[in-house]
């Protein structure tokens, strides 16, 4: 019967899986440390040797990839109104897989640009404007971008009624521009369907650069894609169902890696009250929050810096260090705790992952009192009716403190206006297998249903069983 493996290069481990589609289900699964540094043909052929050692499979029908190496799909987002064409803007790239580095509104200035030229982007997207309407920020951004010799992809996404000059400018400066619809065609309204199907163009044909991946890349059937966009597939897939294979219904999924801690919700995220109004951007029903400076390793001492000085005293009165150790597990990314007050230090700092990354995810509600009476609103998607939470990543994989690290997603009397989850079931990716189900539901969606069906594991406390 037929067989596929389904690979994912980290920044930090590679992770493969094989599935028999005959049985439907895996049969095997094997990690090795990315040789990010030196070639990552290295580590994949090494967690290749050690799968067939389980498998006693050493040639595969088809063969998929993923992949978040060399940091992923690093993006510049440029827009005209901070709060809706530039938040337009990074919810297309965050949704294309990608992570927003730079981000600008209104025009840019020359620096910018040499920002963007000088930095270590993969693509640029460029929106602004209604369409119909302002069409001069978005034509001088395209210039400024061109006199600054940007030899990267740009993608434009803005006012439709600008797209012929846009494509003059494109031309004249000898810029590799992309035209696609409107992000935000009308006030508040969402279309990021267009642009983020051309950022994942580019992104498998232009531009995975980390040391051996053009060469490992002709071994793979479709290219590669984005990591966080294989999970994001995997999450909707899960949550929707297909045909007659049901979903799970509304979700959360929380991935955090040694580099980012990345948040998926899918459900619509509508107020859970008739007398509640929505103010703000339209949100999408599968949506991804990025944050790059939370992480288990590398960015290990951006959690820090979201602390309060209270919340640092308070551990280091416990005996834990929390400065120290995060520097300790920045320098050395490949560290695996030796002991239970390692393991222990890991998930603490999970938890503080989880709760400020779900606290930026999150819709918050609030209330004004106006002369015609009381009004709430809500911004953001109300998240409180979530029925399932899925934990994956090495840390809450491996860690026997996941049903705490996953806990700390949900309502927080300290913090009542975040619309959290308040009495989701949680369920574990015990075997890494959220992105690889996320390439394979591309093509058998229902067969990568019931594997995660099977597989993932509810947590109650320290159990575990089935999530069938």
């Amino acid at each position: 019967m037929p067989k596929y493996l389904l690979a994912d290069i980290g920044s930090t481990y590679t992770k493969l899986t094989a599935v028999d589609l005959g049985k439907g289900d895996i049969i095997g699964t094997a990690r090795h440390y990315t040789t990010v540094n030196t070639d990552v043909r290295i580590g994949y052929e090494k967690a290749f040797a050690l799968l067939a050692e389980k498998t006693h499979v050493m040639e595969y029908d088809k063969v998929f990839a993923s992949s978040s190496a060399a940091g992923g799909l690093k993006m510049a987002a440029i827009g005209l109104v901070e709060e809706l064409t530039v938040e337009a803007a990074k919810r297309v790239c965050l949704g294309a897989g990608g992570k927003v580095n730079l981000v600008y509104s209104h025009h840019i200035t020359k620096k910018d640009a040499e920002s963007i030229r000088d930095g270590d982007i993969d693509i640029v997207l460029l929106a602004g404007g209604t369409d119909g309407g302002n069409e001069d920020c978005v034509l001088y951004n395209a210039r400024m971008l061109g006199e600054a010799g940007v030899k990267i992809p740009v993608v434009y996404a803005g006012n439709r009624a600008c797209q012929d000059q846009i494509q003059a400018i494109f031309k004249e400066y000898n810029i590799r521009g992309w035209i696609c619809d409107n992000v935000m065609p009308r006030l508040n309204v969402l279309n990021i369907e267009s642009a983020r199907k051309v950022i994942q163009s580019i992104f498998m044909n232009n531009i995975t650069e980390a040391k051996g991946i053009k060469k490992i890349e002709t071994e793979f059937a479709e290219g590669i894609v984005p990591t966080p966009y294989a999970v994001l597939k995997a999450a909707e897939l899960l949550s929707r169902g297909y045909a007659d294979e049901t979903g799970l219904g509304e979700i959360v999924v929380i991935d955090i890696g040694g580099a980012t801690t990345d948040f998926y919700s899918v459900c619509s995220g509508m107020p859970k009250q008739a007398n509640v109004f929505v103010h703000g951007l339209e949100e999408p029903f599968a949506k991804r929050t990025v944050e790059g400076d939370l992480g288990m390793r590398y960015s290990a001492p951006g959690i820090i810096k979201n602390l309060s000085d209270e919340t640092i005293k308070k551990y280091r009165e416990q005996g834990i260090d929390l400065l120290r150790e995060a520097e300790f597990r920045h320098s050395r990314p490949a560290f695996l705790p030796r002991d239970e007050r390692d393991e222990y230090v890991d998930s603490v700092l999970a938890k503080l992952c989880v709760d400020i990354a779900t606290s930026r995810h999150v819709g918050t509600f609030s209330t004004v009192y106006t002369p015609l009476g009381v009004m709430h609103y809500q911004t953001g998607k109300d998240l409180s009716e979530v029925k399932y939470i899925v934990g994956t990543g090495g840390v809450i994989i491996y860690d026997r403190h996941a049903y705490d690290i996953l806990k700390s997603a949900l309502y927080d009397a300290g913090k009542p206006t975040e619309l959290r989850p308040r009495k989701p079931a949680f369920l574990l990716d015990g075997d890494y297998l959220t992105s690889a189900m996320g390439l394979l539901g591309r093509h058998h969606p229902e067969i990568a249903l019931r594997i995660m069906k099977k597989r993932f594991r509810k947590i109650v406390g320290n159990d575990y069983e089935s999530a069938k």
